[in-house]
């Protein structure tokens, strides 16, 4: 095959996934992505990610509506990114990780507990 036959079936792929899942048709993803301005690339992958992640019709159009106010410089990037996340988690399919928290205490106190515990342990078998 030669390379013009090749972006040939990469655009029959998304058509017969298309046929497949007819809601899909309703909402079609923007093409505004400006490569030239960095802020605004990444913001459009971040939608992008999250545009193919979610199947949902009414969803893919309010995320079109969040990246055109982006666009029209109508949000700022902050918000965007506040904005989208809520659909990032939405498409994800892993569980969130949760951090637990990290107790810490002073070499002294920690040093005081074990000489107390290790006096507990030599004197507990005399009695």
């Amino acid at each position: 095959m030669t390379e013009e036959t090749n972006p040939e079936t990469e655009e029959q792929q998304p058509e017969e996934s298309e046929k497949e899942h007819p809601e899909i048709n309703d909402v079609k993803k923007l093409e505004i992505d400006k490569p030239f301005d960095f802020k605004f690339h990444a913001a459009y992958m971040a939608y992008s990610k999250t545009w193919d992640k979610i199947p949902s019709p009414n969803t893919r159009a309010e995320l079109n509506d969040i990246l055109t106010s982006l666009s029209k410089d109508e949000m700022d990037y902050s918000d965007f990114y506040r904005t989208i996340d809520d659909y990032r988690r939405q498409g994800s399919r892993h569980f969130e990780f949760s951090r637990q928290r990290i107790e810490t205490q002073r070499k002294r106190d920690w040093r005081q507990k074990q000489t107390r515990s290790q006096r507990n342990q030599r004197h507990k078998g005399r009695h």
